[in-house]
């Protein structure tokens, strides 16, 4: 009698913490601490907006004019979203945030982060860590109410020290990037196989949206493959590419996939181990991420001296096709590369651009 009413009991616990979870998930242990900034500071070192002191955001060092921002409507008439809680911290002109964080020595990580220009449109917020460092253009807005960005790093030790920066100088001192969420995923280095050349073919490793990001994960320009917030692949171009992922958006194949958002300016790339002289077929599907984008869309893609245009139109029903072609390799390197031929934006919001979008990209010897 005595076992079966512990039994239950503990049963009847184990449900209880079960729907508790579920009605109140705990915050991921991959956010930073006090990393979507809802841990307010003492009022007696806050200033109005302005954190007065270095220690003065919790869990974060503070340098410059930071200020601890409500979003909404501000005095002023301006509007500050705020995408991932309440508040968020806004780096004025010089200013930055830093957190030293606990990683693995050699292991790539991606920092996603929401973040968004409040007044200048030539804002850049700098992301560093020791040994590398890369400037994250802002003056695009791929959605209006903020964006959700990825930047990758290789850990050099057993702790890094994180530093968002503003470098800018603005007539305005306070004007600068808003930053409302900061959280790190780890990477596992993806590895080509015979049947496939590419690395991370399907885009299956990546920075899936880890807060809520219904608009998908913006990896800013010119990111190498070695640091690549998307594993494998080089963002070349001047403009940036999305990350989507199948629970916001229709994906062809798996749960990731990239859509390519700003026309030519931006591509997609990847250098593969070939061999001279050896013909190779490269396969690769595009399609729409039923987000309404419409209208005529064409995907290029270059292999060696060969190039194919592949034509497609969106009616918005998230429909794919697959083309392939062949290419003969030139050197023991070939780089493939992809993009939008043409801009679009949504047809409900002509303020958001939109693209094809890229999946399941295979390369193989041709028999």
């Amino acid at each position: 009698m005595a076992v079966t009413f512990i039994c239950t009991l503990f049963m009847t616990l184990l449900f209880a913490a079960s729907a508790f979870a579920k009605v109140h998930p705990r915050s991921p242990e991959v956010f930073f601490r006090n990393g979507n900034f809802e841990q307010q500071p003492n009022p007696g070192y806050i200033k109005q907006t302005r954190l007065m002191g270095k220690h003065a955001l919790p869990n974060w060092e503070t340098n410059g004019l930071v200020e601890y921002i409500t979003g909404g409507p501000q005095p002023g008439g301006m509007f500050f979203p705020v995408s991932h809680g309440v508040h968020a911290v806004r780096l004025g002109n010089e200013a930055s945030i830093s957190q030293t964080i606990k990683v693995k020595p050699g292991t790539w990580y991606a920092i996603i982060l929401g973040a968004t220009r409040t007044c200048a449109q030539d804002e850049v917020l700098r992301i560093s860590v020791p040994l590398q460092s890369g400037d994250v253009p802002l003056q695009t807005l791929y959605s209006l109410n903020g964006d959700v960005i990825a930047w990758g790093f290789k850990a050099r030790s057993s702790f890094a020290k994180v530093t968002f920066h503003n470098p800018g100088m603005q007539e305005d001192p306070t004007c600068g990037p808003l930053l409302d969420a900061v959280a790190i995923r780890e990477f596992y280095p993806p590895m080509p196989t015979r049947a496939n050349l590419v690395r991370n073919p399907g885009f299956e490793e990546g920075p899936f949206p880890i807060f809520n990001s219904t608009n998908g994960v913006i990896l800013p320009p010119k990111q190498q493959d070695l640091v690549s917030p998307l594993p494998g692949w080089i963002i070349e171009s001047l403009k940036a590419i999305k990350f989507i992922d199948s629970n916001h958006f229709q994906v062809p194949f798996g749960k990731g996939a990239v859509e390519l958002v700003a026309g030519r300016e931006s591509a997609i790339a990847q250098i593969l181990r070939t061999v001279t002289n050896k013909v190779y077929n490269l396969k690769f599907t595009v399609g729409d991420g039923r987000n309404g984008c419409h209208g005529s869309m064409m995907v290029e893609a270059f292999a060696a001296r060969e190039t194919l245009k592949v034509p497609f139109k969106s009616v918005g029903k998230g429909i794919f096709k697959t083309a392939n072609f062949n290419f003969k390799a030139v050197s023991n390197r070939t780089r493939i590369t992809f993009y939008s031929s043409f801009y679009h934006t949504k047809i409900d919001d002509y303020g958001s651009m939109c693209g094809p979008v890229l999946d399941q990209v295979i390369v193989s010897p041709v028999a």
